[in-house]
């Protein structure tokens, strides 16, 4: 098992998809929120879903949607993670998790400190938490903006699930991100993108690789000192 869970999000063509697998992606993220420029069509989104082959996790993101708007995500993606990106409040996050029985994924927003105040009551009932920046008031989306928070809110954090770090992640920071955080798991979208909602291949291979060795840095013992 890797050290460090990868995950990029986003994904809307099959050689984005085919780039995120052979770079070797934990987990390939499909959007289903129309506001935004990665939003995926449920036909378009059937035939990535099946390219994917059990070759990762495939996680469907969605913002405060309903049940119809689920029930058509789960029925064509067969997604085996569900991503909450809007408001949903603990009880909608229980009432979700009893409706499809799938692994639960929930973002949350990150500016001050003040913001981590939720993450006592959200951990009793995800599998996981987002922490990403939080969006501009004037924002029509809440993620995918590119934007880093301030990582040392974090430092030495202990949420009591597993956490993903995202917002504003590219190749050139993540090792700093992870050297602060320690976080077990990180995710990307417009990191890896030479427009909003295209990805890069190339981006995507480079952001897996150091990633990666920057979680093998963390892991290896110091001998500096020997």
């Amino acid at each position: 098992m890797s050290l460090l869970l990868v995950k990029i999000c986003g994904l809307k063509t099959p050689d984005a998809l085919d780039a995120a697998i052979e770079a070797g992606a934990d987990m390939v993220g499909f959007v289903f929120f129309r506001p935004s420029p990665r939003n995926v069509v449920l036909g378009a989104g059937r035939v990535l879903a099946g390219r994917v082959k059990g070759r990762a996790q495939k996680v469907a993101l969605s913002v405060d949607a309903n049940n119809a708007e689920l029930d058509l995500v789960v029925e064509t993606i067969k997604p085996d993670v569900l991503q909450l990106h809007g408001k949903e409040t603990p009880e909608r996050i229980q009432a979700v998790k009893h409706r499809y029985r799938l692994p639960v994924i929930k973002a949350l927003p990150i500016e001050t400190r003040g913001d981590l105040s939720p993450i006592r009551i959200y951990a009793q009932v995800v599998d996981r938490l987002l922490f990403d920046a939080r969006a501009p008031r004037d924002a029509t989306r809440p993620g995918g903006l590119g934007k880093p928070f301030d990582w040392r809110l974090l430092e030495g954090i202990d949420p009591g699930v597993p956490f993903f770090l995202s917002g504003g992640l590219d190749a050139s920071n993540v090792a700093e991100a992870l050297r602060i955080t320690r976080a077990p798991a990180v995710d990307v979208s417009s990191g890896v993108e030479r427009a909003p909602g295209v990805k890069d291949p190339e981006k995507i291979h480079a952001f897996v690789r150091a990633a990666r060795k920057a979680a093998e840095g963390l892991s290896s013992p110091d001998t500096s000192a020997a």
